[in-house]
């Protein structure tokens, strides 16, 4: 009986060829399991199914597609359940060949020596060749770069970790059967531990049964550091280095640039569970992970690195070490680095107690061990150990784990990752308020702009202690001032590196960071005009990004504040929030806003002569400033990468970039290569700032979010749509993150987070957000401007990578999109005349969309140019398909009263199925 359950696409090139027969196989296994587990009759309803699914897609027959929704409408509950559990894995199976598929592809690329693919340092060394640039030009972008992705804690995050864990067991036996020459009882053992955990998989629940906590999820973040991140950016450094002596026949000095951040335990906006207890928890599970790496390897390099004085010639400084070492075992007496190593061993043991940290497992040490005051002095005795073997001319071993340990050394210290603060800047004000009360400074919410600057700043000259005692203050205030002053303990235990940033929520003033600034001095972290942690203002909404030049301006021209910022090497960060401009004014206005905010921070900062680093802050799908990275960094505008760049990693998006080694590597490979290529590289054919490109630009934003604010924010009942046409309120009901999905308790689309608008939007297979409106304005500025501002719209495609990338995007959600699966969603809405008004307004804008997209780029039908999402897509798309019909038929009973614990069960399950089918909803 045939038993394969993930569809194959019918045409396939020969190059995947290897990928259809990874689904086969976990199709198969997965049928398998079922006929197994669940019965025969149960598989059989489950491949009928799949077959009617595979078959609709291909036909497009109404008949095929009414047959299908005979078939789901038939299921009883329990069938429900096991059914969309089926297809939700059928999906995460399809994921895991393709990902295998892609590192299959790169090293095929690499092995065959074809020219270097975009988004690779060997391409980037290429163009550097190209450009004629030099070593030192190189040196000096390294010297001051940094490159840093930053995990965020996701309340639409759907992965156990359970099941994500099974996934890369699953993944890794598929790649053994790839990459080894296995012998057929080597395949067949192979295979059956592929059963093994299938059905492991098939057996663990997907759902989890209480709300994840932000301990939960400060745990699940680190698991991408033992993943990925903690061997694999050594390793990254490493490659770096060769290719760059190869490249320039010279050493070029890497420091550590490249370093993964977190907000996870930090970003209380919103989340009133990151507490002061928690956020320390948060910096001592971090530097706990980083101690016990070094741990394991500094133990397993101790065992390897058996050298003998008799055979080789050590340095005097490795020999005077060694015998110093508290390891006087005669069996090692002629191994000096060995004895070296324990000790180093010894004393990273002492410091992890002296931090606080349990360790289990380890040799006894002697007592009198000193901890080390800090990561350099670690890195100071590896040094010894290296160089020594340098001397006696074994590059390999110093090259090796022994190299990769020291980097690892450099890039995470003591505290692991740097962790960000974040909160809402009208929080901030209340802390102040009644900071200010108390030095005589009554109704400070009351002051305007100006009285607020002159207050804040009389108490910031003055340094006066304003809250030796917390009891006097409201909780809001004690809370936040006993946050600030467990920050300052970090820094003491960890190191400032731990907790080097702090970011302004809606920062719409320059009160707005004097504020943070006075309760960063109540708590030591600003003394004597020196600032202990960047102070970050991010812009979020349309309103902001057009004032923010303004503030900045104002902000640098205080004499007070420039004195201040010096002390962090005249470099000022600025975030720029992608989620809410995009909430707040459609895709193709937040786009631009977002580009116009940027060229206008860089002429305010070379004004006045400040460094400007951005933080990017994006989500996974295009509607909340997703996308492919590379393109996304080289469409940034002239200037505003300069070697430094941040940006958020979200949701779906961070296990599906960093839980496989090879992909990881490769996503901060291509982060790297970006930055550079968009600070050292010239591009003629690249029109950024070209005077008509930018005023079609403003003519089609003003056109754009005019539809957009008209659909979402003008037409009544709007709201009441939106929260009937998507499961927007049972995802709040998912235990899928600590923060709540709402800033207020109230149903305004303004309030709501833009995380779950955006979620929502996908689930039902509408993802307005990322393409709502743009074919409104893209067909007025032709019905204005006639054929020739059609070709001008093609000239910016070709010669603007900014609006090239715009359209490239928008295709991928398109793509995505689906009229009629959403048009099933709509009818979830009780009003027939509001359904059909807004949903026909949905539908004529899309229509307009495509063709105005396909007029611009000259493509015939969706992904013509991007032909493995396309594939992509032919896969996977007939298994979303029938949870999206199995959600709406259980949000019509759920809504209708139905409180049947599986009919709830099997929405939340559909949910997680579909997100995993769209891959990026976070």
């Amino acid at each position: 009986m045939k038993t394969n359950l993930i569809a194959v696409p019918a045409t396939i090139s020969s190059k995947d060829a290897p990928l259809r027969e990874d689904i086969r196989l976990l199709g198969r296994i997965l049928g398998d399991t079922l006929r197994e587990q669940e019965g025969v009759a149960t598989f059989d309803l489950i491949e009928n199914i799949r077959r009617a699914a595979v078959s609709f897609r291909k036909t497009e027959d109404e008949r095929d597609g009414e047959k299908l929704e005979q078939m789901l409408d038939a299921l009883s509950a329990d069938e429900t359940l096991l059914v969309v559990r089926a297809f939700s894995y059928f999906s995460q199976l399809s994921n895991i060949a393709e990902d295998l598929h892609h590192n299959r592809r790169r090293r095929a690329h690499l092995k065959a020596g074809s020219k270097p693919q975009e988004g690779s340092l060997q391409r980037v060394l290429k163009n550097a060749r190209e450009q004629q640039l030099d070593a030192a030009t190189v040196q000096a972008f390294f010297a001051k770069a940094l490159i840093s992705p930053v995990l965020t804690a996701h309340p639409t995050e759907v992965q156990r970790k359970s099941i994500l864990n099974c996934q890369l067991i699953i993944s890794s036996l598929l790649a053994e059967r790839d990459r080894l020459d296995m012998t057929p009882e080597e395949l067949e053992e192979n295979e059956e531990t592929l059963h093994r955990f299938v059905l492991i998989l098939w057996s663990t629940r997907m759902l989890r049964t209480t709300k994840l906590t932000v301990q939960d999820e400060v745990k699940n973040g680190l698991s991408f550091y033992d993943y990925t991140f903690l061997r694999e950016i050594p390793k990254l450094y490493g490659g770096i280095e060769r290719q760059l002596e190869k490249h320039f026949g010279e050493r070029i000095d890497v420091p550590p640039f490249l370093r993964v951040g977190s907000w996870i335990g930090g970003d209380r906006d919103g989340n009133p569970f990151v507490t002061h207890e928690v956020m320390l928890d948060a910096a001592q599970r971090h530097s706990a992970t980083a101690l016990d790496y070094y741990l394991a390897e500094t133990d397993l390099l101790s065992a390897r690195l058996s050298l003998s004085s008799r055979l080789v010639d050590v340095s005097p400084e490795l020999g005077d070490f060694a015998e110093h070492s508290h390891d006087q075992a005669e069996s090692r007496a002629d191994e000096p680095y060995r004895r070296a190593l324990i000790a180093i061993y010894s004393r990273l043991v002492a410091t992890s107690e002296h931090l606080g940290h349990r360790v289990h497992h380890l040799r006894a040490i002697s007592k009198d061990v000193r901890p080390y005051a800090n990561a350099r002095e670690f890195i100071a005795e590896l040094d010894i150990v290296i160089h020594s073997l340098e001397r006696h001319g074994a590059l390999y071993l110093s090259r090796g784990r022994m190299g990769e340990l020291r980097r690892a050394a450099e890039v995470f210290g003591f505290h692991l990752a740097p962790l960000d603060m974040r909160q809402h800047s009208g929080v901030h004000e209340q802390v102040v308020g009644e900071l200010l009360q108390k030095a005589g400074t009554p109704n400070y919410a009351q002051l305007d702009e100006a009285a607020r600057r002159a207050a804040l700043l009389a108490a910031l000259q003055t340094g006066a202690s304003l809250a030796p005692e917390l009891d006097d203050f409201s909780a809001t205030a004690r809370s936040e001032l006993q946050l600030m002053r467990t920050a300052a303990e970090i820094h003491r235990r960890f190191g400032a590196e731990a907790l080097p940033n702090y970011i302004i929520s809606k920062t719409d003033a320059v009160s707005d960071l004097l504020e943070v600034a006075l309760m960063l001095q109540q708590s030591g972290l600003l003394s004597d005009k020196k600032l202990h942690l960047n102070i970050i203002p991010l812009f979020e909404t349309i309103e902001d990004l057009r004032g923010c030049g303004v503030i900045m301006d104002e902000l640098f021209a205080l004499p007070w504040y420039r004195e201040m910022l010096a002390s962090r090497g005249n470099t000022q960060e600025v975030m720029l929030g992608y989620s809410d401009s995009n909430k707040d004014g459609g895709y193709l206005t937040a786009n631009w806003e977002l580009y116009k905010a940027e060229l206008e921070l860089v002429r305010v900062f070379g004004k006045h002569g400040i460094e400007l680093r951005l933080f990017h802050g994006r989500g996974g799908t295009v509607g909340r400033g997703g996308g492919p990275s590379f393109q996304a960094i080289l469409a940034q505008p002239p200037g505003s990468v300069n070697g430094q760049i941040r940006i958020t990693e979200q949701g779906e998006v961070i296990s599906s970039k960093y839980s496989d080694p090879e992909i990881g590597r490769r996503n901060l490979e291509i982060l790297v290569a970006a930055t550079m290529e968009a600070t050292l590289m010239d591009y003629p054919h690249n029109a950024d700032g070209n005077a008509e490109f930018m005023r079609i630009m403003e003519a089609m934003s003003v056109d754009a979010i005019a539809a957009y604010r008209k659909l979402v924010y003008e037409t009544p009942g709007f709201t009441d749509y939106f929260f009937a046409a998507t499961p927007i309120r049972e995802i709040a009901e998912l235990n899928i993150g600590s923060r709540p999905a709402s800033r207020k308790a109230t149903d305004r689309i303004e309030d709501l987070r833009a995380i779950p608008w955006v979620f929502s939007w996908g689930l039902n297979r509408t993802l307005l957000p990322g393409w709502y409106g743009f074919g409104s304005a893209a067909k007025q500025f032709i019905e204005r401007e006639g054929q020739a501002g059609l070709k001008q719209l093609q000239a910016m495609n070709k010669h603007w990578a900014f609006f090239r990338g715009l359209l490239s995007n928008m295709d991928m959600v398109l793509s995505k999109t689906d009229l009629g699966i959403a048009s099933r969603y709509a009818e979830l809405v009780p009003d027939a005349a509001l359904r059909e008004r807004i949903f026909g307004a949905i539908e004529t804008e899309w229509q307009t969309t495509l063709e105005m997209l396909f007029q611009i780029t000259g493509a015939s039908h969706l992904l013509q140019g991007n032909p493995t999402l396309a594939r992509s897509l032919t896969t996977r798309t007939p298994y979303i398909d029938p949870l999206n019909h199995l959600q709406v038929s259980l949000l019509h009973r759920h809504r209708a009263g139905d409180d049947d614990e599986r009919v709830k069960r099997a929405i939340h399950l559909t949910i997680n199925g579909i997100a995993a089918g769209l891959r990026n909803s976070g």
